[in-house]
């Protein structure tokens, strides 16, 4: 029998004086694809954290157990020497230079050189950049996931599902790879690139390369996994080979109790109206890689409306060009009156609020406490949390009071409100900025991708709260990836195709009108005939 490429026993961790990890073990074979699953807190991250050799482990006490890559005992003290032992990672939250290329990213400290005329004098490090070769292995990562994008197109900018596709570029073009551990992946990707990415990932681990891939994503696991391994608190629930799970016996070992995988989310609450609440007309918005092109579209007071499409064809523009993220043109109306384009005060002024796609470097201030996160909007647009007076004070008190509250409504896993935002997981960051959403007690609200990232449990609460706002009277606008996701939620979906409005079904529209829209047929084209919702 073959040693495994990765071997992870009993490991243990603790910061502070809290157990993250209880004595996990782990084993990833050559050319196995392992798919380690749970919710957010369950210590995943944690695990991998320690595989790579993240200082955020060496500078909190190390860990307990061993780590033996190729029956080797090994303890990395850095990524690099993780790297170095054939060790690739892709990261939950980008790990890209923005001012650089994206040829310069996938190549970043291990760039091609050629000898010059200094060099040959001063020695290997005047050597000049090959700047034909570096682009050219570009080309062939980029191209052995299928992205058409320009090899030397800055990064940033670019929206988020080119971005993965970027990072996964510079670990695929590794020559010693020999495990690459993929941190939520998909999560940024609608489901064709997801379904594109998943048969990459397939062919490498065919070629022998080993894969951890850690994914909330269960149809993804069912649909790659050679094993499965599921962590809940930081312990080990139950680790084996795909055929001994279903989708749902993963949901409920991942939460401890039976989720519902399927089915419309508060729908028997909708009390939607014919009145139209917003209008667009002819709205054109500049975002990198997701333009829209002059568009149409009316929002009813009331409603849940879904934004869908594939990647690059602008779905993702809508809410950023409304609430003045980025240059747009045209006119939108809410509530019978002009919102001001490209000033992001006056759409939050009007009762507007926005969740953006991209938490991190929009949604949250990362340095800041979970408590001023979740208040800073209302606080600087609605004087909220303020004492009485003209010096406009902050009332600790009461923004303490309401973080606890938001805490325990959103179940944002956390060691109080005063925690640092950055040291949360991607899902209870996530959780913080829809937080922040319903702080400012909006009439419309703007969520694009409310679940990327979070694992099925978190999910579903999500969603839930989403559908909750509305049936208290808040018209949403949700833009996701993930199309049963709108189905599950929507009254009506709207799908972008080339920065166009394609159409708008209902939610138990069949899967073919759903297809062909997004690949920019319309109805009648086909003989199907109108099932548009107006």
């Amino acid at each position: 029998m073959s040693v495994p490429v990765l071997e992870m026993k009993g490991i243990s961790k603790s910061y502070y004086g809290n157990q993250v990890l209880k004595e996990i073990n782990l084993s990833v074979n050559k050319g196995e694809i392992h798919c380690l699953v749970g919710e957010n807190g369950a210590g995943k991250s944690t695990l991998m954290n320690i595989l790579f050799g993240m200082s955020v482990i060496t500078d909190t006490g190390g860990y307990e157990g061993d780590v033996l890559i190729n029956g080797n005992r090994v303890a990395f003290t850095s990524p690099k020497s993780a790297i170095e032992a054939g060790i690739g990672m892709v990261h939950q939250e980008f790990m890209l230079l923005p001012g650089f290329t994206v040829t310069e990213n996938i190549k970043l400290n291990r760039e091609d050189t050629r000898p010059n005329v200094f060099s040959r004098v001063l020695g290997k490090k005047m050597e000049t950049l090959n700047r034909k070769k570096m682009a050219s292995d570009a080309r062939s990562a980029l191209d052995r996931l299928g992205m058409t994008i320009d090899e030397w197109v800055t990064v940033a900018g670019l929206p988020v599902g080119y971005l993965q596709f970027v990072e996964i570029a510079r670990e695929i073009d590794k020559e010693n790879l020999q495990l690459l551990v993929l941190d939520e992946p998909t999560a940024v990707l609608t489901e064709s690139e997801a379904k594109q990415f998943l048969d990459v990932v397939q062919r490498l681990a065919d070629s022998g390369i080993s894969i951890l891939f850690i994914t909330h994503r269960l149809d993804e696991v069912m649909a790659v996994a050679n094993q499965i391994t599921i962590l809940k608190d930081g312990e080990l629930v139950r680790s084996g080979p795909t055929k001994e799970f279903t989708i749902a016996q993963m949901a409920e070992l991942m939460v401890g109790r039976k989720v519902e995988t399927s089915g419309r989310i508060g729908g028997e609450t909708r009390t939607k109206t014919n009145k139209t609440v917003l209008e667009i007309r002819d709205l054109s918005v500049d975002m990198p890689g997701e333009r829209l092109r002059g568009i149409d579209l009316d929002v009813y007071e009331g409603e849940i409306l879904g934004i869908g499409g594939l990647a690059g064809h602008g779905k993702i523009a809508l809410a950023n060009g409304v609430m003045g993220l980025y240059t747009s043109r045209g006119q939108v109306r809410y509530q019978g009156t002009d919102v001001p384009l490209n000033n992001p005060r006056e759409a939050l002024n009007r009762g507007l609020a926005f969740v953006s796609e991209d938490r991190r470097g929009v949604g949250l201030v990362l340095e800041d406490s979970i408590a001023n996160n979740i208040v800073l909007t209302s606080m600087q647009t609605q004087d909220m949390f303020l004492k009485p007076g003209p010096l406009k004070l902050k009332d600790q008190k009461k923004i303490t009071a309401h973080a606890l509250e938001s805490i325990d409504r959103f179940d944002i896993r956390c060691t109080g409100p005063e925690q640092i935002v950055r040291r949360l997981s991607g899902g209870n960051q996530q959780k913080v900025c829809i937080a922040r959403a319903f702080t400012q007690n909006p009439q419309l609200l703007f969520v694009s991708e409310p679940t990327r990232g979070i694992d099925v449990g978190a999910k579903s609460r999500v969603l839930e709260l989403i559908a909750e706002l509305n049936s208290m009277g808040v018209t949403v606008v949700i833009t996701s990836s993930e199309l049963a996701e709108l189905r599950s939620i929507s009254d009506r979906i709207a799908i972008i195709y080339e920065g166009k409005l394609s159409g708008i079904l209902s939610p138990d529209a069949p899967d073919v009108e759903y297809g062909l829209l997004m690949a920019g047929k319309s109805l009648e084209e086909v003989g199907i005939g109108e099932r548009a919702t107006n």
